[in-house]
């Protein structure tokens, strides 16, 4: 069996995905080649990022993964949507059927949610979250499925964050959810059990932090989905200030595993991936 899939993102030259699905599928003995369609290198604007979807189908993919910033763009643009794609609006993983037909589907939720629970043992009655984007909208779902009772989202675009809000809060039930603003942060964090990072910043191409440092107290547990470097400014401003934290390798290795799992119906090791992160970034993988 041979395999052909991309990633549709921008910047996307770091990613370590090539090498994760490429080991994974050489360990079980199929043909599996992982290529970076980059839409600054191809001068494609986000908005016209189903134009890729479409044209790596007809080239022969039997995949796609989509990462920032096109991961809403690209759900207008496919014949289905799995229901949690749907719920969320976002697409990180485009499967082509045999028919010729592109299925949406949206392993970040599960990703984050896995990673959750086997790298961060923590209470998780309150919890910010910075970011309502694509990757956000799967990371407060995740969130709200695990059991977070008091969820408050902050972004830089308020009418996303309500957007977001209004969304979660119809599907887990009113008061779960609700916006927070920049102004109304520190007062936020200084009750919360956790912070969750959801937004570029940190990222290789997005240096800097998403929030000022002397805001994290010792009480507080932090949570980057970033791992393009799995240290970032703001894991280390946490660790520094007492707080314990997770980097952004488990997610993107369950999100991984289980985009393999539906290109292929192979059964990925989860194991073997999170030793691959380890190896790939000479890091542990887990939480500090």
């Amino acid at each position: 069996m041979q395999y052909l899939v991309g990633l549709i993102g921008s910047r996307i030259a770091p990613s370590l995905s090539p090498a994760l699905h490429e080991r994974e599928g050489a360990r079980h003995g199929v043909r599996y080649r992982y290529r970076l369609l980059d839409i600054d290198r191809l001068e494609v604007a986000p908005e016209q990022a189903g134009r890729l979807v479409h044209a790596a189908r007809e080239s022969g993919f039997d995949g796609l993964n989509v990462t920032h910033p096109c991961k809403q763009h690209v759900a207008a643009h496919l014949d289905e949507l799995s229901a949690p794609a749907a719920r969320l609006g976002a697409v990180n993983t485009v499967v082509f059927t045999p028919d010729g037909r592109t299925v949406g589907h949206n392993t970040d939720v599960t990703g984050f949610a896995a990673a959750v629970a086997s790298g961060l043992d923590a209470p998780l009655d309150r919890v910010v979250q910075l970011g309502a984007g694509g990757a956000g909208a799967a990371v407060a779902h995740a969130l709200l499925g695990l059991g977070v009772q008091d969820l408050v989202v902050v972004d830089n675009v308020t009418d996303r964050a309500n957007a977001l809000v209004t969304a979660v809060n119809g599907h887990f039930g009113a008061d779960r959810a609700r916006a927070g603003t920049a102004r109304t942060l520190g007062a936020e964090l200084a009750g919360a059990d956790g912070l969750v990072h959801a937004t570029p910043t940190g990222m290789a191409a997005h240096p800097g932090m998403p929030l000022p440092a002397d805001l994290l107290h010792p009480g507080l547990w932090v949570a980057d989905i970033v791992y393009r470097p799995l240290e970032t400014e703001l894991l280390r401003a946490a660790r520094a200030r007492g707080c314990r934290t997770l980097h952004g390798g488990g997610m993107a290795v369950h999100q991984a595993a289980d985009a393999f799992r539906l290109f292929t119906g192979l059964e990925p090791d989860r194991d073997r991936m999170l030793a691959d992160l380890a190896d790939l970034t000479a890091v542990p993988h887990g939480s500090s």
